[in-house]
């Protein structure tokens, strides 16, 4: 955009020019010099693409919070003109410093919601349609009705199914059943386009939280785990309520106390007890696409993608945009944060072993002696499937697992052991008591898992060792 423009009320407006002036001109004038001439890096289809930007494309965001506000705010004033957005969370009080579309009379209502009436009462002629609830809840029909997806998610388990969901709704004789997923996260002043880099919620063992702490986080963690249950033993704790935080608080800061343990502080009791990641608005910004000086930036960003696919006015990104605090050299651009943020992209190549677009059942390889409730535990623990899972390797604390709650099946169909629903649970359980090796003597090596976090069934070829 080549005219200045000043933050109001959350949205942007041309400064200093009256309201006639304003009227009178196309709120999408700047977009349109680049949308009604090819330029050198424009495809074959660049023409008739601004039509289909305002009155067919369909765009799904995925996220209202510190990114989602972001970008659908960019989407709305680039042009998309028909947005949908699913988010299951209500707004927060801590929400508001940075997720500019909510206001202190929004607390408890839906974000999805409250960012769909915000975005079109402010860009007039946009419809933005809001479901509030999980992106579990709907079907692949559902999502083959969009053009593309854009997600803001703060959960790698669901950046995890709905990459999943896309890569299984493919049919490689239908090209409309393909559909783009720009991914963006940040945390802090890193931030990221494409791929997910959440860094998940951190658990801490109860033997160092009880005996040894060390950190603050430890602290905070005793006090909410071990201290609130023994004191308040017929009250559960609600981490929105501010009087249980203060409580939380004084009880870690004594605890802190007794073992010398600096850093206990209201804000990082309350990020611990609700597992809330840190999020800066500029960073947010940023890898949304939103205008704060930093255009080397931008053309990387989530929305700049989004507009570049539908668009087709120049090539879009290849596969990986990262923003990050960098080591500190003179030939790497300097534009904002604490030591400073820089942007660098990269492409990676494509897992062949991936369970979800690789095509190929993994090899589980185990002990002779194992039960099947040993083999569903240690699926549960994996936080990577690989082609070759070995029982040997054992689970680093800072990964997500991918698995949670595994069903297994014999390829047949025959049930081994179901999670869900009651009657089959408690008709397959007598099976965790029993060798994997007896239960797949008659049947072969082959077993089926499903999990709620995967939304296709991932083969497994047992390996005895």
């Amino acid at each position: 955009m080549d005219v200045a423009m000043e933050p109001a009320n959350g949205f942007v407006h041309a400064g200093h020019r009256s309201d006639d002036a304003i009227s009178s001109e196309s709120p999408y004038r700047d977009i349109d010099r680049v949308l009604d001439r090819p330029g050198p890096w424009t495809d074959e289809a660049f023409q008739g693409t601004k039509d289909f930007l305002r009155t067919q494309s369909k765009v799904l965001v995925i996220g209202a919070g510190g990114l989602g506000c972001e970008i659908l705010q960019n989407l709305a004033l680039t042009g998309f003109h028909d947005i949908y957005v699913i988010d299951m969370d209500t707004i927060d009080i801590s929400n508001l410093n940075r997720q500019f579309l909510f206001r202190e009379a929004d607390v408890g209502k839906s974000k999805a919601i409250v960012a769909a009436d915000f975005v079109m009462s402010r860009v007039p002629g946009v419809k933005v349609t809001p479901y509030h609830g999980k992106i579990q809840d709907h079907p692949p029909s559902f999502y083959k009705q969009f053009n593309l997806i854009i997600a803001g998610l703060d959960s790698i388990s669901a950046r995890r199914w709905i990459n999943a969901t896309l890569v299984q709704m493919v049919d490689e004789e239908d090209e409309e059943s393909l559909k783009p997923l720009i991914d963006g996260g940040t945390e802090g002043f890193k931030g990221q386009a494409r791929l997910p880099m959440l860094t998940p919620p951190t658990a801490f063992p109860i033997c160092t939280i009880a005996n040894t702490p060390r950190l603050p986080e430890h602290c905070i963690e005793w006090a909410s785990v071990l201290e609130w249950p023994k004191v308040f033993p017929d009250k559960k704790l609600d981490t929105d309520d501010p009087d249980h935080i203060e409580w939380l608080y004084q009880q870690a800061t004594a605890r802190a106390d007794e073992f010398k343990i600096e850093g206990v502080t209201w804000t990082l009791t309350q990020g611990v007890v609700k597992n809330i990641i840190p999020a800066i608005a500029s960073t947010n910004a940023i890898i949304a696409g939103k205008r704060d000086g930093l255009s080397p930036l931008t053309s990387a960003s989530c929305c700049n993608e989004a507009f570049k696919i539908a668009t087709t006015c120049a090539p879009f990104l290849s596969n990986y945009m990262m923003v990050r605090r960098p080591v500190v050299s003179p030939l790497t651009p300097q534009y904002v944060g604490n030591d400073s943020v820089y942007a660098y992209t990269f492409e990676y190549d494509k897992r062949e072993d991936c369970p979800v677009c690789g095509g190929e059942s993994i090899t589980a390889e185990i002990g002779k002696d194992w039960t099947l409730e040993r083999l569903v535990e240690w699926l549960s623990e994996r936080q990577n499937m690989s082609a070759v899972l070995h029982a040997s390797h054992s689970r680093r604390a800072d990964t997500p697992r991918q698995i949670s709650k595994p069903s297994l099946s014999h390829p047949s169909g025959k049930p081994l052991y179901f999670q869900a629903p009651p009657q089959l649970h408690d008709a397959t359980k007598p099976n965790l008591d029993r060798l994997v090796s007896d239960l797949l003597a008659d049947e072969g090596p082959e077993l089926v898992v499903t999990d709620p976090n995967l939304p296709f069934s991932l083969g497994v070829t047992i390996a005895f060792v």
